[in-house]
């Protein structure tokens, strides 16, 4: 088996509190991109010691179809909401992938892409 094969997806049953929601503003003051990455946006994940969200993990799909990481996000066992946020330079990547880890629950993706300008 693959590694690939352990990641589910939104079409997964328990999306709802698992795939982590991409978002992405563009800073007027620093002029560069705010991405916000959130873990049950949509129903809250259980934030308990028996039950959380370990890290996210952030990459990048750079213009030249290079893919690179750029964060590790690592949350404590009793963080009461898995999001974190990265500055990135504008213009740098065409897609945004993010992986969310639940200690119970596996590995999920999601993926956005990237509008600069």
């Amino acid at each position: 088996m693959k590694f690939a094969d352990y990641i589910k997806t939104q079409e997964a049953e328990g999306k709802e509190k698992h795939v982590p929601a991409i978002d992405v503003k563009e800073c007027s003051s620093c002029n560069e991109l705010i991405v916000t990455v959130q873990v049950g946006k949509e129903v809250m994940h259980p934030s308990t010691v028996e039950h959380h969200i370990k890290y996210i993990q952030l990459f990048g799909e750079k213009n030249d179809n290079k893919f690179v990481h750029i964060s590790t996000m690592e949350l404590g066992e009793e963080n009461t909401l898995p999001r974190g946020k990265v500055n990135i330079k504008k213009g740098a990547f065409k897609n945004i992938i993010a992986l969310s880890f639940c200690n119970i629950h596996g590995i999920w993706e999601n993926n956005l892409e990237v509008k600069n300008g």
